[in-house]
């Protein structure tokens, strides 16, 4: 997503996209996934204050999937999701 551009973070995710994630993802990415504004979202994980569990690799933080799905109420049938699906 590129700076300034909110059309992405405003539409925010579908249930099919978030299945679709990996193990893990940038904060971004989970921003837009709950709907919270960049500035927010990094100052909530700043503060240990983010909704879901936040990993600090270094000067980057990844949020983990499931705790995020969690959060957002999804739960994935059996291979839903999955690379399988993609194939």
């Amino acid at each position: 997503m590129r700076t300034g551009d909110i059309s992405a973070t405003a539409q925010g995710m579908g249930r099919a996209e978030l299945l679709r994630l990996p193990a893990a993802i940038d904060l971004d990415t989970a921003n837009r996934a709950i709907g919270l504004g960049r500035s927010k979202g990094y100052e909530l994980a700043r503060l240990g204050a983010y909704p879901c569990r936040v990993l600090r690799l270094g000067k980057k933080y990844r949020v983990i999937t499931a705790d995020l799905l969690r959060l957002l109420g999804i739960e994935a049938a059996v291979g839903e999701g999955s690379a399988a699906d993609a194939a």
